[in-house]
């Protein structure tokens, strides 16, 4: 297994993963919920527990312009270290405790070469929260000739996103908002932290492309989508932009996303990008 991205001991235990730096006391768990400290040292009691495994079309990732048509293999598991209100998957990424089966880093690369597509996706809730048995997969599905999908927040210290990264053919990143006072009084995330893990992505060489979930009452406006814009042109004008509708769930009640706003804010984004994509609707 992976070297632990805690600090070496303590009481209470530093995490080293994200921009939260949870301070972790004896017995309890950082914000993600699995990430924890025993005898003053870091320990993660969910290693290898996968919440769902599943084949889907890459393009529900999603993914456009990386091996279009293919099947993946995705891989799901629970915690994480964001508290969206809306989110779409909160019964796995607010419950670490969720139903999950044990999985071993060799037992997923043999399912996804078994499958017939060399490619895992992981995907579903947060899997950076997971780190260690990432970088344990994806160093084995890099020897056996399997891609590495990674559909995540992004929300990561520049160390670890880095190892990761390394490893990483595709991935799809979360920029949720334009605003970093949303991420963090509303998300409890980082918006530097996400637009940099996405722009060391895109300067590694790994093939990227963002989704931004359109939540009404949230980041729809104008000027918060022109934000967002700014930030993938920064990086280049033909990074591909999934903009995706919103259906009530968790703790946001508003109304679903109108499809009509979902084709507005694309066909206005392809001013300045390449490729801008409507979802979801």
């Amino acid at each position: 297994m992976q070297k632990m991205l805690y600090a070496q001991s303590g009481n209470p235990l530093q995490c080293l993963l994200c921009p939260r730096a949870c301070r972790i006391p004896e017995n309890g768990r950082g914000i993600c919920g699995v990430r924890g400290c025993k005898n003053q040292e870091g320990v993660l009691p969910y290693y290898a527990g996968v919440t769902a495994l599943n084949l889907d079309p890459i393009e529900k990732k999603p993914l456009y312009h990386f091996r279009p048509g293919s099947m993946i293999l995705s891989v799901g598991f629970a915690g994480c270290n964001l508290r969206c209100p809306f989110c779409q998957n909160w019964r796995i990424s607010q419950n670490p405790d969720s139903a999950a089966r044990y999985l071993s880093p060799q037992e997923l690369i043999r399912r996804a070469l078994s499958s017939g597509y060399n490619q895992i996706a992981y995907t579903y809730s947060e899997p950076l929260v997971h780190i260690e048995y990432l970088l344990e997969c994806m160093r084995l599905a890099r020897s056996a000739g399997v891609a590495n999908v990674l559909v995540s927040n992004g929300c990561l210290e520049p160390a670890p996103a880095s190892a990761v990264l390394a490893l990483t053919d595709a991935a799809n990143i979360d920029l949720k908002s334009g605003s970093e006072e949303t991420y963090a009084n509303i998300l409890g995330g980082d918006l530097s932290a996400v637009t940099g893990f996405i722009a060391k992505a895109w300067e590694m060489g790994v093939h990227v492309e963002v989704t931004t979930l359109l939540v009404p009452g949230l980041n729809d406006g104008d000027d918060e989508l022109r934000r967002c814009a700014d930030v993938l042109c920064g990086i280049s004008r033909d990074l591909p932009w999934h903009l995706t509708a919103y259906h009530p769930d968790y703790r946001w009640k508003a109304p679903p996303t109108d499809p009509r706003r979902i084709v507005a804010a694309a066909a206005e984004a392809r001013k300045r990008l390449s490729y801008v994509y409507p979802g979801n609707i």
